[in-house]
């Protein structure tokens, strides 16, 4: 066995494949419309399907929003920098939760930031 994909719900698929793409660096892997079901699904990620686990973006397309409840935690991203990440995030308009700096109780780099519908994407510091 092995983890396929995390699927995600978005209001807006154009806004999600952008934030994904262009702020955190995935690839936009495949893209299909179901118009008898009305929705829409992406997949991106830094690597393909084959290879490792990926995030499959669902938008259905009579549902701009929704509750993200409270039993979801975050997506965790490896990075090399995570000032630096945040920095991107901030300049292209993405919004940093968490500025980057060390976890409590340890020495691990981390930071917070949201995707366009409040998912949370925690950066995790590659260590030396």
């Amino acid at each position: 066995m092995r983890l396929l994909h995390t699927m995600l719900r978005v209001g807006n698929m154009d806004r999600s494949i952008a934030f994904y793409t262009e702020l955190l660096g995935m690839k936009l892997l495949r893209r299909d419309d179901y118009p008898d079901g009305k929705f829409t699904l992406a997949f991106v990620g830094y690597t393909d399907e084959a290879s490792g686990a990926v995030i499959e973006l669902t938008h259905n397309w009579d549902t701009e929003s929704y509750e993200l409840g409270s039993a979801f935690g975050h997506l965790a991203v490896e990075v090399d920098d995570a000032y630096a990440a945040c920095a991107k995030i901030k300049a292209q308009g993405g919004t940093v939760v968490r500025e980057a700096g060390p976890m409590k109780h340890g020495t691990t780099v981390i930071a917070f930031v949201t995707d366009p519908d409040g998912y949370k994407i925690e950066f995790i510091q590659k260590k030396n």
